[in-house]
């Protein structure tokens, strides 16, 4: 007996995993990408710096083209946008070093950490510490997986601004409320090491 998906669920699936891979590799690419805009924008960069943020948006996630604005975005709105997308993209590692974590310390546990496994989760046993390890990061990686995706929708919505679009009025106290929630998580997380 063969066991047959549904093909509304296959799609839906597919469409999920596209989106998170997009996402991912998009919050990976916003910090190099804002720190070049924050660099090339004073010194006349700007109309190309916008470009970027249009190419990365349509390139990785996926987003449909926009049609040329009627005006360029002046080397402010695109200072003030790098910066923004600075504070994004750095709050971004975040998660995206769960994603590490959890093929180095999940996925690779026993490869990486030889041993003894006496007080490990797990343990005595390797394979014991090992898929516990794994079991233990599978809802800290999804979890920072959706983070991701939620990272990338708020900065699309920003970037839509570059184009001369109106933003909503939540857009850029979500933004800073990320990025302090990020701050805090980070020092958190230092206490704790």
């Amino acid at each position: 007996m063969s066991a047959t998906v549904h093909p509304i669920t296959s799609s839906r699936l597919g469409r999920t995993a596209r989106l998170t891979g997009r996402s991912l590799a998009y919050c990976a690419a916003l910090v190099p990408v804002a720190l070049l805009a924050l660099v090339t924008a004073p010194v006349g960069g700007a109309g190309a710096a916008a470009a970027r943020w249009r190419r990365l948006r349509t390139g990785l996630l996926g987003a449909p083209p926009v049609p040329a604005p009627d005006r360029r975005p002046g080397p402010f709105s695109v200072l003030g946008h790098g910066l923004l997308s600075l504070l994004l993209g750095l709050v971004a590692l975040l998660p995206l070093g769960v994603q590490l974590l959890m093929v180095l310390r999940g996925v690779l546990y026993g490869i990486v950490d030889r041993g003894p496994y006496d007080h490990s989760w797990g343990g005595p046993t390797r394979a014991g510490a090992w898929v516990a390890h794994f079991l233990v990061g599978l809802p800290m990686a999804a979890a920072a997986l959706l983070a991701l995706i939620g990272i990338a929708a708020v900065h699309q919505r920003l970037t839509r601004r570059l184009d001369g679009e109106r933003a909503p009025g939540w857009l850029i106290p979500v933004t800073l409320l990320i990025a302090v929630a990020g701050a805090l998580l980070f020092v958190a997380w230092l206490h704790q090491i």
